[in-house]
C-alpha cells in the first residue's frame, strides 16, 4: 500500500524466460525460515559446504574476507562468542574449534551430516552466539555515530536498488520491483491506529514490493532475495505474514524432483507445513493476499566513522542494520489486491475511520455527547 508522492520509481518491468534455478538445502531453510517467521537460534544445522559458500553469506553482511579489518572483526566476535560460552555456560571445546586457522571453518562444521556430531553442534552454538553479539555491538554502534535514520535508509535503498538491477540482468522472473517511504503523515496515522503507538512498532518505513510473473515464480525470488539482496538470518522473528502459498505449494509448482527430495531434509520440527496466516490488519481487505518479513538490512557507515575511536572498527564493526520490509507476489495476485474491497481507497478510509473513532471516542464506541 502506497500514498501519492512515495513511490521510488524503481519499476523493472522485467518479464522474461525464467531461468533454471538449482536450488541448494539451504534455499529452502531460509525460505522456511522467512515464510514462518522463525529465528535463527531455534537451528541445528546449516548448509553452507565451502569457503565460497561462506563468503557469499559474510558478503551479504558487508564482510570481506579479504578484508584485513573485517577478518579481525570476524575473529574478535568469534573470541567473545566463546569466552561468553566458557564462562558463563560452562561449554568446553576442542583445541582446533577453540582457535581454528580460520573461522570460516565453523560454517563449513556447522554443516556437516552424519558421523560424530559433536563438533557440528558446537560449531552451531558459536555461530549462534556470534549472530547475536554483532547484531547487539552493531546496535550499540548506530548509538554512538550521529547518522540519521533518513540517511541510513538512503544508503540501504541504493543498495537495494543496485542489486535489482543485478536482478535484471540475470532475467529473474520479475515483472516489478519497486520501494516506497512513508511520509511523515502516514507514520503519525499508522502510529494512531495501532495499538502500540511508539515509534518503534513502525517497521515498514522503507519497504520494497517484488511481483513475480506467476506464483511459479515466488520461490526463485525469495531464494534470489535471501541470496543476493539480504542474510537470511537477519529476518526478524515473528514479523513474517503469508497467506499466498506454502513451501511445500512453492516446491511443488517448480516440477523439480532435486527441491522434492530437499524438502523432506528441512530441520525435523519444519517439516510439517505451516498453515497460511496473514497480517492481523483491520485495514485490508479479507481476501488480501501476500508475503511479507522485516528484515534487519545491514549498512556499511565508513564515511561516518572517526578513526580516533578505538571501539570503532573491529570493535563494534563497521555496520549498522535498518529496518525493512519487503512483500512478494505474482501479478495476479497483485491486480486483484488492488480491486473490490482491497482497494486502496478502501484501505485508507478503514485506517482513517479507526484513527479518527480513537482521538474523539478512546475505546468507545457510542456517539459523543453534544
Amino acid at each position: 500500500m502506497t500514498e501519492k508522492g512515495e513511490v521510488l520509481q524503481l519499476d523493472l518491468s522485467t518479464a522474461t524466460k525464467v531461468p533454471q534455478l538449482e536450488y541448494t538445502l539451504q534455499d529452502l531453510e531460509a525460505a522456511n525460515l522467512l515464510l514462518r517467521g522463525n529465528s535463527i537460534i531455534d537451528w541445528h544445522k546449516l548448509d553452507l559446504d565451502s569457503y565460497a559458500a561462506a563468503d557469499q553469506f559474510l558478503r551479504l553482511h558487508l564482510l570481506d574476507i579479504q578484508d584485513p579489518l573485517d577478518r579481525e572483526r570476524l575473529r574478535f566476535v568469534f573470541n567473545e562468542a566463546i569466552n561468553y560460552l566458557e564462562e558463563h555456560l560452562g561449554l568446553h571445546f576442542p583445541p582446533d574449534l577453540r582457535d581454528p586457522s580460520d573461522v570460516r571453518d565453523l560454517f563449513i562444521w556447522a554443516s556437516q551430516y552424519g558421523g560424530f556430531r559433536r563438533k557440528q553442534v558446537l560449531s552451531c552454538v558459536i555461530l549462534k552466539l556470534m549472530h547475536v553479539i554483532n547484531h547487539m555491538e552493531a546496535a550499540d554502534l548506530k548509538f554512538q555515530t550521529s547518522v540519521s535514520e533518513a540517511r541510513l535508509m538512503d544508503l540501504a535503498e541504493q543498495r537495494i536498488i543496485t542489486r535489482a538491477e543485478d536482478m535484471r540482468r540475470k532475467n529473474l522472473p520479475i515483472v516489478a520491483f519497486y520501494g516506497s517511504r512513508k511520509t511523515r503523515n502516514s507514520t503519525i496515522t499508522k502510529l494512531l491506529a495501532k495499538k502500540e503507538s511508539i515509534a518503534a512498532t513502525v517497521f515498514d518505513k522503507l519497504r520494497f514490493r517484488l511481483v513475480t510473473e506467476t506464483r511459479k515464480d515466488v520461490l526463485p525470488a525469495l531464494s534470489w532475495l535471501m541470496r543476493d539482496v539480504f542474510p537470511f538470518n537477519h529476518v526478524i522473528p515473528g514479523q513474517s505474514h503469508n497467506n499466498l502459498l506454502t513451501l511445500d505449494q512453492m516446491v511443488r509448482l517448480q516440477e523439480d524432483p532435486h527441491a522434492e527430495t530437499l524438502l523432506a531434509q528441512l530441520h525435523e520440527a519444519d517439516r510439517k507445513p505451516a498453515p497460511l496466516l496473514g497480517e492481523d490488519n483491520p485495514f485490508s481487505g479479507s481476501s488480501y493476499s501476500i508475503i511479507n518479513c522485516i528484515v534487519d538490512y545491514p549498512v556499511r557507515i565508513d564515511e561516518f566513522l572517526t578513526d580516533n575511536n578505538p571501539r570503532h572498527g573491529f570493535l563494534l564493526g563497521r555496520t549498522v542494520y535498518v529496518l525493512v520490509e519487503f512483500q512478494i507476489l505474482d501479478r495476479e495476485t497483485s491486480r486483484a489486491n488492488e480491486e473490490g474491497e482491497n482497494a486502496h481507497y478502501l484501505y485508507k478510509s478503514r485506517q482513517r475511520e479507526i484513527v479518527e473513532r480513537r482521538l474523539k471516542r478512546g475505546g468507545r464506541r457510542r456517539k459523543l455527547d453534544g
